[in-house]
């Protein structure tokens, strides 16, 4: 099957075009089932299964959960200093995910395992040099990580980021940052994407693996309680406000470009008890099931596009 036929099989097996953002410690397997059967693609990063033995268990059930419904994916580090990556790929030629999402490194290194049993493979990137670098390597796919997503983010508008990548690369393309209703997933099909990608929105939903305490602060956050820093990992990330200051941190100490170190003090710890959320946080307002969520974008999505057809 070409890349082209999958993708359509991909979007033929959704009923919106929506990839669930793999989040740490946010994305596990009830999160993952619930999107599938809901209707839009399931994912969550491999490192979230603390052992090889859990992510092993974790595959299996979700594998058996969806089998006949709708896909999952798997997120994976491909750093050549990622250490459990040989057994995670050897997992995912056993599991065979519909789609691998890699991220900080090269995706050449899952491409034959997963095209070996008809996956696909999309590179997490936040730049357009990284895009060519992507495609260079094989990559089937892009997801264009842009200002406003959540946890670790881009820092490119999306309108600008797709336009730039769609002038060498008429792939694949999932966009994300600030996505979280209807009507933002059919913006992102108007601008050029294949799919949207929406994690901030699933962070307190019931299937979530978010503790209570975090929950709630997603659901009482605004935008502008967001705040940008590389200061919490050493990279630019979107955080809510709230939990930084709870964990002791000063505006100023914000406005650093180097990581902070953590090591002397179990009050606050980067996705632990700091989190993130990206900038469409607003659209939260309290812990549903996916399902719920699922049909609300449907909903909105469905209505826009009959509207737009009988403008």
């Amino acid at each position: 099957m070409t890349r082209e036929k999958k993708i359509a099989d991909l979007k033929n097996r959704v009923r919106v075009p929506v990839i669930a953002a793999p989040m740490f410690l946010i994305s596990g397997v009830e999160l993952v089932c619930a999107a599938s059967r809901a209707g839009i693609v399931g994912c969550f990063p491999a490192a979230n299964a603390r052992t090889i033995e859990a992510l092993d268990e974790w595959c299996t059930e979700i594998a058996e959960r969806c089998d006949g419904g709708g896909p999952w994916s798997m997120n994976m580090i491909t750093n050549s200093s990622y250490a459990r990556f040989a057994d995670e790929l050897e997992l995912v030629a056993r599991h065979r995910p519909s789609l691998v999402i890699t991220a900080l490194g090269s995706p050449a290194r899952v491409l034959e395992t997963v095209h070996a049993y008809g996956g696909l493979v999309f590179a997490d990137v936040t730049t357009p040099s990284l895009a060519r670098k992507a495609i260079d390597a094989g990559a089937d796919g892009l997801v264009l990580v842009c200002a406003g997503a959540g946890g670790h983010t881009g820092s490119y508008n999306p309108f600008a980021f797709i336009a730039a990548v769609r002038e060498f690369w008429d792939g694949p393309v999932v966009l994300s940052g600030s996505i979280a209703n209807g009507a933002s997933v059919l913006a992102a099909e108007a601008l050029g994407a294949d799919f949207a990608y929406m994690g901030t929105r699933f962070i307190a939903s019931r299937e979530s693996l978010g503790d209570q305490a975090r929950k709630g602060m997603t659901i009482a956050a605004t935008m502008e309680d967001i705040v940008t820093s590389a200061a919490v990992t050493g990279v630019q990330a979107n955080w809510m406000w709230p939990s930084l200051a709870a964990a002791g941190f000063k505006r100023e100490d914000l406005k650093s470009e180097r990581k902070m170190d953590f090591t002397t003090t179990e009050s606050a710890k980067p996705w632990k008890n700091i989190w993130g959320a990206g900038q469409a946080v607003g659209a939260v307002r309290g812990s549903e099931p996916v399902s719920e969520i699922v049909d609300g974008l449907v909903g909105e999505y469905e209505a826009l596009k009959a509207a737009r057809r009988c403008a």
